[in-house]
């Protein structure tokens, strides 16, 4: 299975059709398309539709997540509509499967949230604001569980925005961790023994981490694989 990711491709109007002519020919190096979060500038419908037309028709099946950019302005929910009416599947909380050459594919989804990592992280105790703060990670954290829990498939993969591990955050400043991803994220990850995890968000960290379980993780942010996407292989025996 041939899985091509990217992230934060922030496309705005004077983007349009700058990326497209690198995705042309994708279908002929990936089987499905992930899409890791902050696809808009700003999070405006104006920018989603640049989105829509820049990954529409590639010949395999893209799956988005919405990064922190995309719900700036408050259109989370129509810049979904748009994308899925342009056929690109959003996921929050839920899941997406894809059959390849007698093989399933099933990708579970959500934008995740910040809170840091163990020894080092946020918790929901004193004033609401933290609560509210750490709260919502745990909340986004059971999400992701209850949709890898429901998948069957050949190969699993878990889509997020934010990190599930500190190890692709790398190069970021340490001082910023705690917005980059949380540690809640991973276990689900680890509990399920997922193929492969894919985030983006961190722009100036690495590519390449593990979970504390030995699953693959790869921050997929555009600034750090410096093209329009990687394609990442999982064979099952």
């Amino acid at each position: 299975m041939r899985i091509a990711a990217v992230g934060d491709v922030h496309l705005a109007e004077d983007a349009r059709g700058l990326l497209r002519p690198a995705l042309d020919k994708l279908h002929e190096h990936a089987d499905v398309l992930l899409l890791a979060g902050d696809l808009t500038r700003h999070g405006t419908v104006e920018e989603a539709s640049v989105v829509a037309d820049e990954f529409r028709d590639l010949g395999v099946p893209v799956i988005a997540v919405l990064g922190n950019h995309d719900h700036h302005c408050d259109a989370a929910d129509e810049i979904t509509a748009l994308l899925e009416s342009r056929d690109i599947t959003v996921l929050e909380g839920t899941t997406a499967t894809v059959a390849v050459d007698g093989q399933t594919l099933g990708v579970a989804g959500v934008k995740g949230f910040g809170g840091g990592f163990a020894g080092k992280c946020a918790s929901a105790f004193g004033e609401r604001q933290m609560k509210d703060f750490a709260g919502h990670t745990v909340e986004v954290a059971s999400e992701l569980r209850r949709a890898l829990s429901t998948l069957e498939t050949d190969i699993r993969v878990a889509l997020t925005h934010y990190s599930p591990i500190s190890d692709t955050l790398h190069g970021e400043p340490p001082e910023i961790y705690p917005f980059l991803g949380s540690y809640l994220l991973g276990e689900p990850i680890d509990e399920f023994g997922v193929d492969l995890a894919v985030h983006g968000h961190a722009h100036a960290g690495r590519e390449r981490g593990t979970t504390p379980g030995g699953v693959r993780v790869r921050n997929v942010a555009q600034p750090v694989i410096h093209s329009a996407y990687a394609v990442y292989g999982i064979h099952t025996e």
